[in-house]
């Protein structure tokens, strides 16, 4: 009998257990994705905002902000080299050429061929590094979480960086 009590106060707590450890494994999953943290070795996206029907002060829009297009980066490290390519449109990749790598989020590249087509030539903490005297696009991004919204028809005033 004292086996049998034993058996089914274990199977209990397996029970909670499970009920308690997916959900907060799933949050915590989640979570990591939000924040964009973890992504592809080498890899790195910038999600930005277009400003409708207004225009950008500082990092104000007078207008409606949309989401705008994402640019991902990759990082050849070993060859000095980043691709990148604007999700989903149809354009060929481009890339970037005597990059100095330490790894996909901290890089910075010289002014090359390509630069144009670029939103940076650097990355810092996995962030876009602006610089008025490069010949890039010009562009404001905010958190994966914040575009998501605005692609999927929210509308809210996310900080733009």
């Amino acid at each position: 009998m004292c086996f049998l009590e034993f058996q089914l106060t274990m199977q209990s707590r397996r029970f909670k257990f499970r009920w308690v450890a997916i959900p907060v494994l799933c949050l915590l999953t989640a979570f990591i994705w939000a924040s964009d943290r973890i992504t592809l070795q080498g890899e790195r996206t910038v999600y930005t905002v277009k400003c409708v029907d207004g225009k950008w002060d500082n990092n104000s829009c007078s207008g409606e902000i949309s989401a705008g297009p994402r640019f991902r980066y990759r990082a050849l490290k070993n060859r000095g080299e980043i691709l990148f390519w604007v999700l989903g449109v149809s354009e060929p990749s481009s890339k970037l050429s005597g990059c100095e790598i330490e790894d996909g989020r901290n890089w910075r590249c010289p002014i090359g061929p390509e630069a144009s087509k670029s939103i940076t030539l650097g990355m810092s903490n996995g962030e876009p590094l602006k610089n008025p005297t490069w010949p890039t696009r010009d562009f404001y991004s905010v958190p994966k979480t914040s575009w998501v919204l605005l692609d999927l028809g929210f509308k809210h005033s996310p900080s733009v960086k």
